[in-house]
């Protein structure tokens, strides 16, 4: 009879642990969140290897694949063309002894470099790297303020731009030459004449430790100019092989991103681990309907990356062949919003949507490799473990959405958020996480800015993310909003990702942008979105009535759009983000509003958005009309 017994009670061993990993989360805090990517011993030992042997470096991994390992692995497919780790490090070779020889690019120099996704602006990269130069990594968007800006900070006496964005950069001529900026343009031709492959010396990148600069990587500037966040040496090594190893990517991973170069996503989310991975990057030129299933089934991509709207632009778009017919089982990013979480999954037949919420210039990520319906939606999932390890570490703080400050109680301390309460997150600064902390490139000012003092006891040190969130008593993170997108309205605080997810539903309505007006006589900001139609529908066949009676059913009173701005499309910056300062600016002032945009209202007692007109406006300004 011990038989029975013996297995009876490895049963139930394994029953109550199963019980004890779903209440408390055990399995996830050990291998996702800070548990996934937390130093452990195994990357210690690997940096520390690293460090003895002087190859800290991206390029040296790249080098050890290159020439050691898997030589005739393919590294990059573009196009239809793939390139191996050794071909494309031929490339990087001789790209390296152009900039050293053509143009005296010194070590520890800061270069920009100016252009959309292609082979070439790889290769440019990590020849600087190569021959110990600092890449500035500039968007290709940018024009005007923006782009002299951006050279202007870094200090760098080269513009490397690629032709295809030389109307960018011509017009800005004249002020780049008067800072002593010389413009060098660059196209494959350029780089298929390079012939000079002598190794680059050793010699050129001996001198680089793990807190060298390795890069900047700009902000999107959504707020003002943007500001250069300092890549180190270590946090880009750091970065590479522990994303590397969360997503235990294999040589034969195929991970198809046609995110910007220039940004941190494709940066160190897609180019960086794979590289540390050996696995193969599949590039897309930039994104589009007509490009992005072809090139990710014929590519027989394993992993697709995304951020900000893209989802939603490919939820929107017309069906494709190839939308099924692919080898895809992760989409990897951030930003998914919750109406197309599930949409997404279910149309393109896609397993796992493994969600990170990570910034540039921020501490703390977390992740969501999710498969099903209890962590849809969330950011992250915080246990026991997590909770005994790291909640003293990063807090959940209330805040005055107003003025951005955060709420203190009577003794000046700040108050901690509750269960489903949502609050910016803070996270503790000790020296040594100091020491690791981004910061802005020659704006010391703007770095100190991110930290605040005093917070729970006199003498603490925290970074201010920037970010609002929430949990549930499950253990769930949701992102709310980012600070100074929540507004307040009838002293109640308004979520715009909240209120465009819920009439982004609306089956009328393709994209939704919503954000706060300043209205005279009224005390905080009244809701408006702006919306563009979906495809087939006019203004004239829009059913404004069942609008209003979606926002009125799915949101609270105080959450319901009064306004409605009608365009034919959102602007977004260069990362899919959504742009909405002039928005914010232009209100719904009949003078300031541009373009041939629209503007509906939700008058007191009226059940539909009607046309909003200039008597409307004045009998607000004299309050002869008061909204409700």
């Amino acid at each position: 009879m011990a038989l029975p017994i013996v297995a009876g009670a490895a049963a139930g061993t394994a029953a109550l642990a199963a019980y004890l990993n779903a209440k408390f989360h055990i399995y996830h805090d050990l291998t996702g969140d800070r548990g996934g990517l937390s130093p452990t011993q195994e990357v210690v030992n690997y940096i520390g290897s690293r460090v003895a042997s002087k190859r800290v470096l991206t390029y040296h991994v790249f080098e050890d694949h290159a020439l050691r390992k898997q030589p005739n692995h393919p590294f990059l497919i573009f196009e239809g063309k793939t390139y191996t780790y050794r071909q494309f490090f031929d490339k990087i070779i001789t790209t390296g002894n152009w900039l050293m020889n053509e143009l005296g690019i010194e070590v520890g120099e800061v270069v920009a470099i100016d252009g959309g996704n292609s082979p070439e602006y790889l290769m440019l990269w990590f020849a600087l790297d190569a021959i110990g130069a600092i890449t500035s990594f500039v968007n290709w968007n940018l024009t005007g303020e923006g782009l002299v800006h951006c050279v202007k900070l870094c200090g760098s006496r080269y513009l490397i731009t690629d032709s295809d964005v030389k109307s960018n950069v011509e017009p800005c001529r004249g002020e780049l030459e008067g800072l002593n900026v010389k413009i060098v343009y660059y196209d494959p031709a350029l780089f298929a004449s390079l012939s000079n492959n002598t190794p680059i010396p050793e010699t050129r990148r001996e001198s680089i430790t793990i807190e060298s600069v390795r890069g900047l990587i700009y902000t999107s500037g959504t707020t003002g100019l943007p500001k250069g966040v300092v890549m180190s040496t270590g946090r880009e090594l750091l970065v590479g092989h522990m994303t590397a190893k969360y997503l235990k990517l294999k040589p034969e991973d195929r991970m198809y991103t046609c995110m910007p170069l220039y940004h941190g996503a494709a940066h160190g989310l897609c180019t960086t681990p794979t590289i540390h991975a050996g696995s193969t990057i599949v590039l897309g030129r930039k994104f589009s309907h007509k490009t992005f299933w072809p090139e990710v089934a014929t590519s027989k991509a394993t992993i697709i990356q995304y951020v900000g709207e893209l989802c939603r632009y490919l939820l929107n778009g017309p069906p494709n062949p190839h939308e099924r017919a692919h080898c895809v089982q992760v989409a990897w990013g951030n930003g998914m919003r919750p109406d197309v979480w599930e949409p997404f999954r279910e149309r393109f037949n896609i397993p796992i949507i493994n969600e990170l919420y990570a910034a540039t210039d921020g501490l703390g990520a977390t992740f969501n490799r999710n498969a099903g319906p209890f962590t849809a939606h969330t950011i992250g999932l915080r246990g026991l473990i997590w909770n005994w390890k790291y909640s003293d570490q990063e807090v959940r703080v209330k805040m005055d959405v107003d003025t951005e400050d955060i709420m203190r109680d009577e003794n000046g301390f700040a108050i901690r958020c509750g269960t489903n309460e949502p609050g910016q997150v803070l996270h503790k600064l000790t020296p040594e996480v100091i020491a690791s902390t981004p910061g802005y490139f020659n704006n010391d000012k703007a770095t100190v800015g991110r930290r605040i003092a005093d917070v729970f006891e006199k003498g603490d040190l925290w970074f201010k993310s920037g970010d609002m969130m929430r949990q549930d008593s499950d253990g769930r993170v949701f992102f709310v909003d980012r600070l100074g997108d929540t507004f307040r309205w009838k002293s109640e605080n308004v979520s715009t990702n909240e209120v465009a997810d819920m009439i982004g539903k609306y089956p009328q309505i393709a994209e939704t942008n919503a954000y706060g007006v300043s209205v005279p006589g009224y005390d905080g900001r009244a809701g408006a979105a702006s919306i563009v139609m979906a495809d087939g529908v006019t203004e004239s066949t829009f059913d404004f009535q069942g609008l209003a009676a979606h926002a009125r059913a799915v949101l609270p009173g105080y959450a319901v759009p009064l306004f409605l701005r009608v365009t034919p499309a959102l602007e977004y910056t260069g990362t899919l983000k959504i742009q909405k300062g002039r928005l914010k600016r232009e209100g719904v002032d009949p003078d300031l509003v541009t373009g041939d945009d629209k503007i509906y209202w939700l008058a007191p007692n009226s059940d539909r958005y009607m046309p909003f007109e200039r008597k409307d406006w004045e009998g607000i300004k004299d309050k002869s009309i008061r909204l409700t």
